[in-house]
């Protein structure tokens, strides 16, 4: 799957993507890492580009365009800052388009435009501290459209104006969605990560919170998993843009390096490192784009999902570490960027759903009944 497969169109929002990440995100990727800053005017810059919303419809404020130009869009700016593309991506594809998917036409109206134009942020909050990839297990409570309880670890947490937020009725979970503004709602910490520093992730607390419901009552947990089936394929496309930004700073490098009497891209060594990574980053970005066109298509896309974030994650997380060898010494300081994309590259295995999930999600398609005898 090629380049020379995508539509005018789709190259043309690529290439707006591409010039945009090296631009305005490329430049500053470095001190928005070392001052842990969330880049909050750049999402109005996008916004205006109609790249906060490039698949939402056009009648809700969006670009009116395909998954798959979405996730060209994630690769790109993912590329040149994960953090900026995680942004874009829970923004996007947990928090926008839920509510298209499962909100009444009142909702979309309403509450779509601003998040399609940037204006606003979306936040997707399902995780709890006992409750991670087991998700049933959460704690938090909902009664006479009011919430009660604590959400960790959410992207965007700091800056969303829309959280889509999930609370257990009886025994069942329901989708609301809750304001920013609302009484009783408060952003109680802003964590201190490993990568992705240019990224918001919160921890979130809910006191008697209205809340507005999205979706039939006791149908949260298939929101969450219908939510999860296509933010994988985003965080698949978050780590493919990882793998290739190492790919490139470390071809670069080994065509500038002398050492041995010539650059040390004449090193058998290093060609062969270098050619592996081209391959398997090729092979993750077909899976990833296999998996969009699915979706897009409207057929199942479960397990392609899973198997495009289970496989680009593990690339972009071994072949950044490839990067860092190629580089030597200098891999392992801030003067290049390779120790950013490995740090970066890490968390793309553990959120939207674990490689543990991620396999036994591809086990119970391939195995069915028999993984319970």
């Amino acid at each position: 799957m090629s380049l020379h497969e995508l539509t005018e169109d789709q190259r043309e929002i690529r290439d707006l993507a591409k010039r945009f990440a090296d631009e305005k995100v490329a430049p500053n990727a470095a001190q928005w890492d070392r001052d842990h800053h969330f880049p909050r005017e750049l999402f109005t810059e996008l916004g205006e580009l109609g790249l906060m919303g490039v698949c939402v419809p056009e009648e809700y404020g969006g670009a009116g365009t395909d998954f798959l130009t979405y996730i060209l869009v994630l690769e790109e700016l993912s590329r040149a800052d994960a953090g900026v593309g995680v942004t874009v991506a829970v923004h996007t594809s947990a928090g926008t388009l839920p509510i298209i998917n499962h909100g009444s036409e009142e909702q979309i109206a309403r509450i779509v435009p601003p998040l399609a134009s940037g204006e606003e942020l979306a936040a997707f909050a399902l995780t709890e501290s006992g409750s991670g990839s087991d998700a049933s297990a959460m704690r938090t409570r909902a009664t006479d459209d009011k919430i009660t309880g604590a959400k960790q670890w959410i992207t965007n947490g700091s800056f969303a104006s829309t959280f889509l937020v999930f609370a257990k009725e009886g025994d069942r979970p329901s989708a609301f969605l809750v304001r920013s503004d609302a009484p009783g709602f408060a952003v109680t910490r802003e964590e201190e990560k490993m990568g992705l520093n240019s990224s918001s992730t919160a921890d979130l607390a809910f006191e008697d919170t209205p809340a507005e419901r999205l979706g039939e009552p006791g149908n949260g947990m298939r929101v969450a998993l219908r939510t999860l089936d296509g933010g994988r394929i985003g965080i698949a496309a978050q780590a493919v843009g990882i793998a290739q930004a190492a790919l490139d700073v470390a071809a670069n490098y080994a065509k500038e390096r002398q050492a041995f009497g010539g650059p040390i891209a004449r090193l058998q060594a290093i060609q062969h490192k270098l050619a592996d990574m081209q391959t398997e980053i090729e092979a993750a970005r077909a899976l990833v784009w296999r998996a969009a066109r699915l979706k897009e298509a409207g057929k199942p896309h479960t397990v392609e999902g899973a198997q495009a974030k289970l496989f680009a994650s593990r690339v972009a997380r071994t072949q950044t570490g490839e990067a860092i060898q190629i580089l030597g010494g200098y891999g392992y300081t801030k003067e290049f960027p390779a120790e950013r994309y490995y740090r970066d590259a890490k968390v793309t295995e553990i959120y939207e759903g674990t490689s543990e999930i991620q396999k036994l999600v591809i086990a119970r398609a391939l195995l069915g009944e028999a993984m319970r005898g």
